[in-house]
Parts: C-alpha cells; sequence; structure tokens
C-alpha cells in the first residue's frame, strides 16, 4: 500500500523530495526505441521500460539514461518539434511520469535526454522564422548573408567524430538572402543563444520537466556546441547560467553534458556541468585492449583529474565503452569474450561514473551506420513479443549473441561478468567512489594495469592483463601488504611475492 501511496504521489508531482535517489554509482542509457516493446508495434516505449526496470535494478543499474522521447519527425528524436510533449509511439506524458515514480521506488535517477543545441526544421519557432526577417521568431536562430559567412572565413569546417557536416550554412527557401547555421545538417537548425528570449524559452523547458515532470536531471546534448567552436568561451558561460536556473528550482538537480573534446577543452565546461562524458576513455581503453600496452594510461587520467579539477573540485567524470554515436564495444573487440569482459574489468574498476549502453552487459554488436548501433535488445530466443522489429538486426541476432534468457543461465556469460562487476563496485565504497576521484598509479610492465583506488574504510589493489600471453605481477615493496584476492576474473594464481594472470584476466586485492 505504501508503494502505490508514493508512486500516486510522485506522479502527481507531491512528492518530488522523497522520491529522490541517492548519487548514482552505476547508470545505464537506453536507446527506447530498440530496448522493449509493450504494445506490440515493433517500437520501444516507455512502458517497455518500466517492464523491465526489475531488471535493471537487479543488474545494479541505478540511473537510467533514455534517449529523446519528444514528437520529431526523425527515429531517432535528437530534433524535436515540441519540447514539452511526448512522441506518441513512446507512449504518454503519463507512462512518463509513472516510469519516473517506479524508477523511484527502486531507487533509481531518471535522466532525460535534453536537445538544446538545436530544434527540428518542422518545430514551429523554425516554420515561423523562415517567413522573413521581420517575423519575431526569425532571431531564434543564426542567419548570415553568403558573403558575410565567406568573409569570416566559417563556409565549411572539418569534419569531426561528433559531426561530419562539412557545409553547415543552410538557405530555408528558394530566394533567400540569407543562410542559416546548422552544425549537424539542415533539419537541425542551431538555436541562437545570444537571444535573451531563447535562453528564457529553453530554462522555461528545463524547468517544467524538473518540476512538473519529475525528472532527476538532463543528459545535454550536443553542450559544446551551443555556440559554434570560434565562440566556446560563450558556451562555457551558458552552462553556468543553465545550472543556477535549474539548481533554482531543483538544487541536486543532476546535469551531465556531451562535450566531444580533449581534456584541456572539456575542464572549462565543469564550470557549469557537474558532469562530462569522458570520450577519450572509451577510445583509449579500446586502443589498450587491441594492442596489448597500457599506455601509461592511469597516469594520464590522473592528469586530467588534475585539470579538471581546476575548473570544478567536485567535477564527474562519466565514463563509457560505447553509445548510441559509437561502434559497439563487442564489435570493437572482434566479438572475443576475454577481451569484452577485459573491458568491462576497467569500465567497472577505474574511477568515474560509469555509463552502460542498453545491451553492452550481453556482449550485443554493432557498427556504424548508427542504427546498426541501436539494434534491438535480444530478451529471449524464437518469438518474442518484447523485442522491437522496428529494425532488422545485422550485426545482433541470435547466431551471433546469445539471448539474455540464455546467458542469465550461464554464469560465464557476459552478463554474469557485468553483473558481479557492478556488485563488485557497488559493495566497496573504494571503487563506488565517484567525486573526488581516488586513484594511484602502481608500477608495473607495458602489458598490465595496475592502480590503486584508496579509501578510508578499505583500499583496494587493481591489476589488469591486458595482453593475450599470461603476465606475472610482482608486488612492489611499497604495495606488499595488498595480497588478499576480493575478485578475480580469470584463473588468477599466486605466484611467490606476487600474482601470474592469464590473458585478459584482472585480479582485486585489499590489505
Amino acid at each position: 500500500m505504501r508503494a502505490f501511496v508514493l508512486a500516486f504521489l510522485a506522479i502527481a508531482g507531491l512528492l518530488p523530495a522523497l522520491a529522490q535517489p541517492r548519487q548514482p554509482r552505476v547508470c545505464y542509457e537506453i536507446f527506447i526505441r530498440s530496448f522493449s516493446d509493450s504494445d506490440g508495434d515493433g517500437i520501444g516505449d516507455l512502458n517497455g521500460i518500466i517492464s523491465r526496470l526489475d531488471y535493471l535494478q537487479e543488474l545494479g543499474a541505478e540511473a537510467i539514461w533514455i534517449t529523446p522521447v519528444s514528437p520529431s519527425p526523425t527515429y531517432h528524436k535528437y530534433d524535436v518539434t515540441d519540447y514539452y510533449g511526448i512522441d506518441p509511439e513512446c507512449g504518454t506524458m503519463e507512462d512518463y511520469k509513472r516510469l519516473i515514480a517506479e524508477a523511484h521506488r527502486r531507487g533509481m535517477l531518471v535522466i532525460k535526454d535534453l536537445v538544446l543545441n538545436h530544434s527540428s526544421r518542422e518545430h514551429p519557432w523554425f516554420q515561423e522564422a523562415m517567413k522573413g526577417k521581420d517575423n519575431p521568431y526569425r532571431d531564434y536562430y543564426v542567419w548570415l548573408p553568403p558573403r558575410k559567412i565567406d568573409s569570416l572565413g566559417i563556409a565549411v569546417r572539418e569534419k569531426t567524430e561528433d559531426s561530419w557536416e562539412v557545409n553547415p550554412w543552410h538557405f530555408a527557401k528558394e530566394g533567400d538572402d540569407e543562410k542559416y547555421y546548422a552544425l549537424f545538417y539542415g533539419g537541425m537548425p542551431d538555436l541562437n543563444y545570444d537571444n535573451p528570449k531563447v535562453r528564457e524559452e529553453v530554462f522555461k523547458i528545463g524547468k517544467y520537466w524538473l518540476q512538473e515532470v519529475g525528472v532527476d536531471g538532463f543528459r545535454l546534448d550536443a553542450a559544446k556546441h551551443i555556440y559554434p567552436d570560434w565562440e566556446a568561451p560563450k558556451s562555457h558561460a551558458f552552462w553556468v547560467q543553465f545550472r543556477e536556473e535549474m539548481e533554482s528550482v531543483k538544487p541536486d538537480v543532476f546535469i551531465l553534458g556531451e562535450v566531444y573534446t580533449t581534456a584541456d577543452h572539456v575542464a572549462p565546461y565543469y564550470r557549469g556541468l557537474k558532469a562530462n562524458f569522458d570520450f577519450d576513455f572509451y577510445q583509449t581503453v579500446q586502443r589498450i585492449l587491441r594492442t596489448g600496452r597500457n599506455e601509461d594510461y592511469v597516469n594520464t587520467l590522473i592528469r586530467n583529474y588534475q585539470i579538471f579539477s581546476q575548473e570544478n573540485p567536485s567535477f564527474i567524470d562519466a565514463t563509457l565503452l560505447s553509445n548510441h554515436d559509437q561502434n559497439r564495444i563487442a564489435s570493437q573487440m572482434g566479438g572475443d569474450p576475454a577481451k569484452i569482459k577485459a573491458a568491462a574489468n576497467l569500465l567497472l574498476t577505474l574511477p568515474g561514473l560509469p555509463f552502460l549502453y542498453y545491451g553492452e552487459e550481453i556482449g550485443m554488436l554493432g557498427t556504424k551506420p548508427d542504427e546498426h548501433i541501436r539494434e534491438p535488445f535480444l530478451w529471449r530466443a524464437g518469438e518474442d513479443p518484447e523485442r522491437t522489429r522496428w529494425l532488422k538486426s545485422s550485426f545482433t541476432t541470435e547466431q551471433t549473441v546469445q539471448p539474455l534468457e540464455a546467458q542469465m543461465r550461464d554464469k560465464q556469460s557476459v552478463y554474469w561478468h557485468y553483473r558481479r562487476l557492478i556488485e563488485l563496485r557497488r559493495s566497496y565504497p573504494a571503487l563506488g567512489q565517484v567525486s573526488p576521484h581516488n586513484l594511484e598509479a602502481v608500477p608495473s610492465q607495458p602489458e598490465l594495469m595496475a592502480f590503486v583506488r584508496p579509501h578510508s574504510s578499505q583500499s583496494l589493489l587493481v591489476v589488469q592483463n591486458v595482453s593475450a600471453l599470461p603476465q606475472r605481477f610482482e608486488l612492489p615493496a611499497a604495495y606488499a601488504g595488498y595480497r588478499k584476492p576480493v575478485f578475480k576474473s580469470g584463473a588468477v594464481k599466486k605466484t611467490g611475492q606476487g600474482w601470474t594472470l592469464p590473458p585478459y584476466a584482472m585480479g582485486v586485492f585489499s590489505k
């Protein structure tokens, strides 16, 4: 009865404080269209996610980030036509509020994917803006005459990891003498944040989802591109203002930025954004496991943390192995279960706030184009009403990936490996500490990654073999006390004053 009352009050918007979960230690990204279908139309939806909250709780997820659910003309919904609505194919606003209530009842945060860099070309604002220079919505977007664009040297741009658009300026219609700026493609015109009315609009949108709907925070799409790259300081300042506005209605709002660049350029975004994705992390982990060399990455992370902390001592480094924009980690590892598990080892024992991409825990495969890194989740073999059918899978099929139901019965599966690692992370404060970051490099040979996660309760030593050959690790004198194994991935064996680790194996040790 109490659970029912809490859910009812949360749905009614009367219980945001009591339903608020704690700081998450493990997060899970859901590409909604591909996750779970509740109504038989072949498209994943909000009720499908609700039906799988127990599964996510059992896995150990403490927050879920759901890709956009607002009305949009595209399947991925990153070009919004109504910032206050729910696309009917995803469900209703009542479904969304029920999802939040049910997640909170399980101690899980709900993070909304908020797309503020651009709207859809079909958004009413842009439809009005196209009518002419005198329209009050014209200045909601960025317009320049072609001659001015050329004189500024901004007519073309180089491809980047987050946008392959090289011609970001577009005519809205034949006969125009101005072009509008759209970094990603012509269907996603960038908003003009020099216009105070635009800022007022987006602050109102953010507060609506926090106050009226009850989300816990936002994953902010294309946060680096609120202003073009040549005006980056304006983007930094905008996110400070955005955070202040959101905290005025929800002091503990969770704010996570997609800032796809190097550590020194990410750092200024921490002034406004509490957390930012570490895209260098997934690239480096992939490279390390392909080459079998540690690249002195632990010390690189420590240097990056020092850079971030200069801007925000409470920064959160959000780590990942892949997401809806990157080739899946299992494909990057050639489908090798040992390497897939080794990548998970590093994600879940190194510092930061780890994000699992849906299906990563069962070794789902996929490489670009984007649709094929967003293929349907494999719940069970054969006919499965929950499996989405919007796309025919080319990579993740029953012939290439064991469905979840079967992996649950196999204690050596990728699923059980993730589940045990997440439980390890949640059981030891040294591993679960998100901020401040606790990391100390331990000397080792290039084929090993060795580090300590110091903590006042119990520090832990982690040793990961990143190579295809067995490696012997001799405990340095300063770390001689770390002799008690608390977790082994692979047949790690005591050898003299150290340990022998099989290929891609990991040992975690305490004093």
